[in-house]
């Protein structure tokens, strides 16, 4: 059965740091490529980061460019997203995303999501 389990969210103060991470029970987990979505209250969900499947090519929204660091240790089949300076405007239920392809190629190319977990930013 295949399993995405995210952890690390919770509540922070705006300027702060969380560290997500996502434990995935996959098939075939280091040859493809994984990514980050959110979602916030009232909104359709974006795009936030994306990794290739061997770690060396990684893709942001330009939104999160430069504070958010996206990446993955195939030996733990996990997924790690780095936030920092964190803003309210980033509060948000954050997901993983098993993409089928070594490579990020765009959303279509998602084959499993995980349930999300959820990120709270004060102001």
């Amino acid at each position: 059965q295949v399993q995405l389990v995210e952890s690390g969210g919770g509540l922070v103060q705006a300027g702060g740091s969380l560290r997500l991470s996502c434990t995935a029970s996959v098939r075939d987990f280091k040859n493809n490529a994984m990514a980050w979505f959110r979602q916030a209250p009232g909104k359709e969900r974006e795009f936030v980061a994306a990794i290739n499947w061997v770690g060396l090519r990684t893709s942001y929204a330009d939104s999160v460019k430069g504070r958010f660091i996206i990446s993955r240790d195939n030996a733990k089949s996990e997924v790690y997203l780095q936030m920092n300076s964190l803003k309210p405007e980033d509060t948000a239920v954050y997901s993983c995303a098993f993409h089928y392809g070594g490579d990020w190629a765009g959303v279509r190319f998602i084959k499993y999501w995980g349930q999300g977990t959820q990120v709270t930013v004060s102001s």
